[in-house]
């Protein structure tokens, strides 16, 4: 995907947890493809960096994030990457990490999307929206009951998006990567006694780098998918096929 460039020349789209991560590789992709990008994220002087259109938001925070969201322009595309972790037993779960995941992961990004979508409908824009959900949601992983959930949650919320948005030719996909080397990754995953399982479990034996998953979005939102709606994409180097 490294060598594929796609032109998203007069098109806006905005993308959430653009401060760093997979956020940020996908604005930095967007933007060399000639999109205008919104980029969403808390990191003030990080989305500034980025030379585009800056939103600095917290996710949790309902009334602010709806009060931006009244503000934008029609998009042609949506990018929903914000995203926590909070590492706890299964037994030792508590409310208030569970309601701060779900918080961010799922409610902000459902919440994002249909503002996104009513305004896309409103102007007759066909456009494509692409959850980042993640291998979590398809595979056990310890200590990551709230963050499963919340990428469980992703994948449905996306399937619904693209039953009732498909008539208005909005497409609705998600993307599941696996361990991606992002500063949040690197942190729950920095133990050898749980990198080295996970790398094992790996067909391709290794995590994925940033590019790696931004690519396959930009595919998703680019007109060469204009079929595929509803899916939720591995992007894993083979580690749910086992």
């Amino acid at each position: 995907m490294s060598n594929v460039r796609f032109d998203f020349t007069g098109q806006r789209v905005l993308v959430t947890g653009a401060s760093s991560g997979i956020g940020r590789e996908v604005a930095q992709q967007l933007l060399a493809c000639g999109a205008e990008v919104y980029a969403m994220g808390r990191d003030r002087s990080a989305l500034a960096a980025l030379a585009c259109q800056a939103i600095s938001v917290d996710m949790a925070d309902q009334a602010q994030l709806a009060a931006v969201l009244a503000e934008l322009p029609v998009m042609h595309g949506l990018v929903n990457c914000a995203g926590i972790s909070i590492l706890e037993p299964a037994a030792a779960v508590s409310a208030e990490a569970f309601d701060q995941v779900m918080t961010v992961n799922v409610r902000a990004a459902a919440m994002v999307a249909a503002s996104v979508a009513r305004a896309m409908i409103e102007a007759r824009v066909a456009g494509s929206i692409v959850n980042v959900s993640s291998q979590a949601s398809l595979v056990a992983l310890d200590d990551h009951l709230s963050y499963c959930a919340s990428k469980g949650a992703m994948d449905a919320v996306t399937r619904v998006q693209c039953g009732e948005w498909g008539r208005h030719g909005i497409r609705v996909n998600s993307v599941n990567p696996t361990v991606t080397l992002t500063p949040m990754a690197q942190m729950a995953w920095s133990e050898p006694s749980k990198r080295d399982p996970a790398l094992a479990a790996i067909p391709l034996g290794r995590f994925a780098e940033t590019s790696e998953v931004a690519g396959p979005i930009l595919f998703l939102l680019s007109s060469a998918a204009s079929m595929i709606s509803g899916i939720s994409m591995p992007i894993d180097g083979g580690y749910t096929s086992r």
